[in-house]
């Protein structure tokens, strides 16, 4: 067999730094796939569903059953959600996104790594009793939090969220559901009893959520509580 290279030759092949760089092709199927499951991830892992449910609360305790229009609340809850996890998300950012996109790591440590911070964030806003719930149910035995499994994570952080929602609404109920117990009354006391209740006292719920300037301080209640 003839000796193709002579003694102490070699041959370097240069394959550059854009070996480990994701593809064109692969950024474009993620990104396609992100667009997808992007509802179910806005209302599984952020406090949108704890946001928008408070705010339909609000407009029911109101008495107003289309106004604000559904676009407007959705469009408000995102907004708030969004906001509220601009910390987590730069981080994950940092984290996973970046060094993927540069090379640095691969899809399964990107992966790895924009859970921690997601997690994290999650597990503060989830309750014991619900953690403990969803864990036994996937037969989890975690020695802290930390160390159950996403799929025991998001079921019970949506489960808090349910919580946290009906309790803040239960408040916001009250002073508006006194209004129409004094409206009512005036009502009988008086002997007017084809006029509905709900009709006087509308204006003035109105006027006391006006008053309070209701909607910023539902705003800065719902930021709190993520807190």
């Amino acid at each position: 067999m003839p000796h193709l290279l002579a003694a102490g030759s070699s041959i370097t092949v240069n394959l550059g730094k854009s070996l480990n760089k994701p593809s064109e092709s692969i950024l474009v199927i993620l990104a396609l796939t992100l667009l997808a499951v992007a509802p179910s991830l806005l209302i599984l892992t952020t406090g949108f569903t704890r946001i928008v449910i408070v705010l339909g609360l609000t407009r029911q305790a109101l008495g107003l059953q289309t106004t604000p229009p559904n676009q407007v609340v959705v469009g408000l809850a995102l907004i708030l959600s969004l906001f509220i996890m601009a910390p987590t998300l730069h981080q994950m950012n940092d984290d996973a996104l970046q060094p993927y996109l540069h090379g640095k790591i691969n899809a399964t440590q990107a992966y790895r790594a924009a859970e921690g911070p997601l997690k994290t964030w999650m597990l503060k806003q989830t309750g014991n009793e619900e953690l403990a719930l969803t864990t036994s149910a996937a037969n989890e035995h975690p020695a802290t939090a930390k160390d159950a499994s996403m799929q025991a994570v998001v079921p019970a952080f949506l489960l808090s969220q349910l919580k946290s929602a009906f309790i803040i609404g239960f408040v916001i109920f009250i002073p508006f559901l006194i209004i129409d117990l004094v409206v009512a009354s005036a009502l009988m006391s008086m002997g007017v009893v084809m006029l509905p209740p709900t009709l006087v006292s509308l204006p003035f719920k109105l006027l006391l959520f006006v008053m309070v300037n209701g909607w910023v301080l539902i705003t800065h209640s719902l930021v709190v509580s993520f807190r």
